[in-house]
C-alpha cells in the first residue's frame, strides 16, 4: 500500500495536473479520476475533504466500504487508510488536500483535530441538502479563487479563514443530519442498550471484560466517534457515559439484592479491580457502594 508524503504524489496517482502549492491543493470537475478497472489504496500525511457523486465503484475508509449514489462529503485525516476501487466520478465534485505542515503556526492546526467527523467512516458521510450544497460550493470557489491567485503574504491566511468557515458549516450540517435521522437515532439507542444487556448476560457465563465504545460501535457497524455524536445528539450523553450509567444501574441492583460482596459485583460487571469500580460508582452516585448498600438495607 502506498504512503503519500507529498500532495503531488496523489495528483500524479489520480492523473491530474501538479498542484500549485506543495502543501495545499484544490481540484474539481475531474471526471475520470481513478476510473475504469483500477484499485488505488494509500495512506497520506494530509487531510482530504471531498464532495463527490460516484457514477460507479466504491471508496473505502478504514475498514468500511460505501457506495455513493448521491452527492456527499467525506473527511479523511492523515495516516488513515483510503482505497478507491473502480471509481468513476460524476463531473460535479471537488477535492481539497491540506498537508499538516500547511496549517502549522495557525489556530486551525489544533482546531481541525477537534472536528470528530474526520473520524467518521465513509458510510457516515455528510449528505447535503440543495441549500447546504450551495453554501459549500460557494466556500470552495472562494478557496479555489485564492489558490489560483498570485501568492502574497495574505494568501495563506485567507485560505485558512475560508477553510475554517467550511469546517464550521460542516459541523452545523452534521447536526442537522442527526436531527433529521432521529428515528434512526432512537433505533440506535435501543440497539445500543440491547447490546449492553447482552454483554452483561455474556459476562455471567464467561469473562468478556467491560464493554467499550469501540466494541459497541463495531457490533453496530459504525465508527466510535459517529456513535458517540449520534447518541449525544439524542440523549445529551456520550456513548461512554451511557455505558457507565448502565453499569452503575446494574451495580445498584446487585447491591440491593445483597447476595454478592463488593469485589464479586465489581468482577461480575467486568471491572479489573474493585478500586476503579468503587471510584466510578461514587462519582456517579455520590456515595461508595458500601454506603449505598447500607442506605438500601436501612
Amino acid at each position: 500500500m502506498n504512503h503519500l508524503k507529498k500532495i503531488s504524489e496523489l495528483h500524479e496517482a489520480l492523473g491530474v495536473r501538479p498542484p500549485e502549492h506543495p502543501l495545499f491543493s484544490v481540484m474539481h470537475g475531474e471526471r475520470d479520476t481513478c476510473s475504469g478497472n483500477s484499485i488505488f489504496e494509500f495512506t497520506s500525511e494530509f487531510y482530504i475533504i471531498g464532495f463527490k457523486k460516484l457514477k460507479s465503484g466504491s471508496m473505502q475508509y478504514g475498514k468500511t466500504k460505501y457506495d455513493h449514489d448521491r452527492g456527499s462529503m467525506s473527511f479523511v485525516k492523515p495516516q488513515q487508510k483510503v482505497a478507491f476501487k473502480n471509481v468513476e466520478l460524476e463531473e460535479k465534485g471537488f477535492l481539497i488536500l491540506i498537508h499538516e505542515d500547511f496549517l502549522a503556526g495557525t489556530a486551525l492546526y489544533n482546531e481541525i483535530k477537534q472536528y470528530s467527523y474526520f473520524d467518521y467512516e465513509v458510510n457516515e458521510a455528510l449528505h447535503l441538502s440543495p441549500a447546504e450544497e450551495d453554501v459549500i460550493w460557494n466556500l470552495y470557489f472562494s478557496i479555489e479563487k485564492e489558490y489560483n491567485n498570485n501568492t502574497d503574504e495574505l494568501s495563506k491566511a485567507i485560505i485558512v479563514s475560508h477553510l475554517n468557515s467550511l469546517l464550521k458549516y460542516t459541523q452545523r450540517f452534521y447536526k442537522r443530519q442527526f436531527i433529521n435521522r432521529k428515528e434512526l437515532t432512537g433505533y440506535m439507542l435501543t440497539k445500543f442498550n440491547t447490546l449492553l444487556a447482552a454483554n452483561f448476560e455474556e459476562r455471567k457465563i464467561k469473562e468478556t471484560g467491560l464493554p467499550t465504545v469501540a466494541s459497541m460501535a463495531e457490533k453496530l457497524n459504525i465508527s466510535s466517534r459517529y456513535l458517540t455524536d449520534l447518541l449525544k445528539e439524542e440523549t445529551g450523553k456520550t456513548a461512554l457515559e451511557l455505558i457507565h450509567l448502565y453499569l452503575i444501574s446494574e451495580a445498584k441492583n446487585l447491591l440491593a439484592e445483597g447476595e454478592l460482596n463488593i469485589s464479586e459485583i465489581s468482577h461480575l460487571l467486568g471491572f479489573e479491580n474493585t478500586t476503579y469500580f468503587s471510584r466510578l460508582f461514587r462519582k456517579e452516585v455520590g456515595m461508595t457502594p458500601v454506603k449505598f448498600r447500607e442506605s438500601i438495607l436501612n
